[in-house]
């Protein structure tokens, strides 16, 4: 596994008008390396997507086939278990300003010396604060 992706790298490619050839580029790096994502992704992409129904932008079919495109894609899940690490998760969120869901992000990455795609800005900063690549 090479990278760390976050759910915004991977929205991008449920969604035309968000993809970028930055992103284009990873989903081709994930597609021949793998990537890893913490539990949380799974649950990321699947509410942003029932939002995207729920609002018209896509159909309940369309929501299952940007399921299964993701569920194709070779990525681990890193399964650490969030209740007995949390306690490392919460001074990254508190350091750097952030989510707790996207401080699990920068764990991820920190923690297996992985490089981080992502489009949030706060969270590209972060890792750029902690020696983290961002791609």
């Amino acid at each position: 596994m090479s990278i760390v992706i976050d759910a915004s790298i991977a929205l991008s490619w449920c969604f035309e008008d968000e993809a970028s050839p930055q992103t284009d580029a990873i989903a081709e790096r994930v597609a021949d390396s793998g990537a890893v994502v913490p539990a949380l992704f799974h649950l990321e992409i699947a509410n942003v997507l029932m939002l995207a129904e729920r609002r018209g932008r896509i159909s309940a079919a369309s929501l299952i086939q940007r399921l299964d495109l993701i569920s194709q894609l070779p990525l681990e899940t890193d399964t650490i278990a969030i209740a007995r690490h949390i306690r490392e998760i919460l001074p990254l969120a508190r350091e750097h300003g952030l989510a707790i869901y996207d401080a699990t992000y920068l764990d991820v990455a920190a923690r297996r010396g992985l490089p981080l795609a992502t489009r949030d800005k706060a969270l590209s900063r972060a890792a750029k604060e902690m020696g983290i690549t961002v791609e």
